[in-house]
């Protein structure tokens, strides 16, 4: 009985210093964007759009658009037209063009933006969808819309 009591209080110590002195600090709250209407606490009516570019045929990377020309694209057309922020993701697809009977296999890119919905910012992403199909020839760039709450 006595070497239980001894090993108890010998765990209630240990356990109970671990409390005592513990190193872990409080996480402050960082506070949020107060005042920048471009990049608001709260939003109302805000959308998110992803584009999808393809880019070339996924096996032959030395085919299609180079990164470098995908760059040039992003700062000429898409910054000027968001320059308060995006996101650029690198994706494979696969898209079966009118009149073919396999899909091709392409490397792509998901340009990510959300946005104050309103007609100057619907104009500016059929802006950039236009220039991309002028650039690369292609048939479409597959855009997909969704109503979002947005808080930075």
């Amino acid at each position: 009985m006595h070497r239980r009591a001894v090993l108890f209080l010998a765990l209630m110590s240990v356990a109970s210093s671990g409390c005592m002195h513990s190193t872990v600090a409080p996480r402050a709250v960082a506070p949020t964007l107060a005042g920048d209407p471009a990049h608001p606490a709260q939003t109302q009516g805000w959308v998110d759009t992803k584009l999808y570019f393809g880019l070339g045929p996924a096996d032959h990377p030395e085919q299609g658009v180079s990164e470098a020309a995908w760059r040039d694209f992003l700062d000429k057309e898409v910054t000027p037209r968001f320059p308060d922020g995006l996101s650029v993701i690198d994706v494979y697809g696969q898209w079966e063009s009118k009149g073919s009977s396999t899909p091709e296999r392409l490397r792509s890119k998901l340009l990510v933006i959300d946005y104050a919905d309103s007609a100057e910012n619907r104009a500016k992403i059929a802006a950039i969808r236009a220039a991309w199909k002028q650039k690369t020839g292609d048939q479409s760039v597959l855009m997909v819309t969704e109503p979002a709450d947005v808080s930075f």
